[in-house]
């Protein structure tokens, strides 16, 4: 059974008219197929998905990068990447089922992959946390990401969460401090690293592992701080006022792309990956291909600047500074700092502070 959206109402008759002029034995007095109607049918709907879909806003955006059907983390792994070989566990504390990794082959080359897996059922999804990292889930991916920095393996990544977990136990075993030390693995790695968001990309349990060299994203995923629905809530006190909250945001692949957060979209199936998954793997192929063959003249230096210099440029030339020279970015030094490159008189000052104190003691 089909799932679809509030929008696709249209598109959702048409298909059940189809599937009545496919099945003619279910319509009394009909004994075989009517080609022409099918054919003026499937018309119909392929013209009122490309209405639908080359006009999306960004709430309905996102609730195409929540869809149901939505090719998941796992079925790209599976089905991009040979002789995977899933790794478990963070050595500290246990396994977390929402992040999938371990090592495979794409093209004939060693490569970590790391995905957030949100589940196809009820049962799964409660399995895999609804793609909710946890602490250990982060801290299992510092480990796999440094063994493959170890043996010069590049990385590559899909993004699928609504955020990190937020719970109390997460919480406790220092859920923060465990994507910040995520954060700061990926900026350190001297591989390649592309991340691919494929669904939501909520938040910093997103670019916990989205600290890459290539940030690419779907065209119907979405890639923000908060939810539509939390930001609703905080700037308007209203849940329901998602359309708005969503279209301040910019968290579409298009506006991504103009702010230069993220570095390629790869196009979708008209009506979303979920309706052509082979297509969609096509594209995704491509994509790790090209970028992968980007690297492969580069020095281990070179990767580590070009992913420095990929987020210093972050809203450079959008109005927060004129400044274009990446290597003369700088924060402006304080006295303090001054005074700290100038041993002399940092030993001055303690000599006038120390007699000063005698002095005190004294009287």
């Amino acid at each position: 059974m089909k799932n679809y959206l509030n929008f696709e109402t249209d598109v959702k008759n048409l298909e059940n008219e189809l599937e009545k002029l496919k099945d003619p034995y279910n319509q009394e007095g009909l004994s075989e197929v009517d080609t022409k109607n099918i054919s003026k049918v499937q018309n119909e709907i392929d013209d009122k998905l490309k209405e639908i879909y080359s006009n999306l806003n960004p709430w309905q955006t996102t609730q195409v990068a929540r869809h149901e059907d939505r090719p998941k983390a796992k079925f790209f792994i599976d089905n991009l990447f040979e002789d995977f070989i899933p790794l478990s566990g963070d050595r500290f504390y246990g396994e977390d089922k929402s992040i999938i990794g371990g090592f495979g082959k794409f093209n004939n080359n060693s490569i970590l992959v790391l995905g957030q897996e949100k589940g196809d059922n009820l049962d799964s999804r409660i399995e895999r946390n609804f793609g909710m990292m946890r602490p250990e889930g982060y801290r299992k991916s510092i480990r796999l990401m440094k063994l493959a920095d170890k043996f010069n393996i590049p990385i590559v990544s899909f993004i699928d969460t609504p955020g990190a977990y937020p719970g109390v136990g997460a919480e406790e075993r220092g859920q923060a401090e465990a994507i910040a030390k995520s954060i700061e693995c990926c900026m350190e790695l001297s591989v390649p690293t592309i991340s691919i968001i494929i669904g939501e990309g909520g938040s910093g349990g997103a670019i916990a592992l989205a600290s890459s060299n290539k940030v690419l994203m779907l065209q119907n995923s979405i890639y923000s701080v908060i939810s539509p629905e939390g930001c609703a809530t905080i700037l308007w006190r209203d849940p329901k006022k998602t359309l708005e909250a969503s279209t301040a945001m910019k968290l579409s692949s298009n506006d991504l792309l103009n702010l230069n957060i993220i570095d390629e979209i790869i196009p979708e199936p008209i009506g979303g990956a979920h309706r052509d998954k082979d297509l969609i793997l096509d594209n995704v192929r491509s994509s790790i291909k090209k970028n992968l063959d980007f690297f492969s003249t580069m020095d281990k230096n070179e990767i580590i600047n070009h992913r420095k210099n990929k987020f210093l440029s972050i809203g450079r030339n959008k109005g927060f500074t004129k400044t274009t020279d990446l290597e003369k970015l700088s924060m402006e030094k304080g006295l303090l700092q001054k005074l700290v490159k100038n041993q002399k008189i940092i030993y001055l000052v303690s000599a006038i502070i120390l007699f000063l104190s005698f002095i005190i003691i004294l009287l």
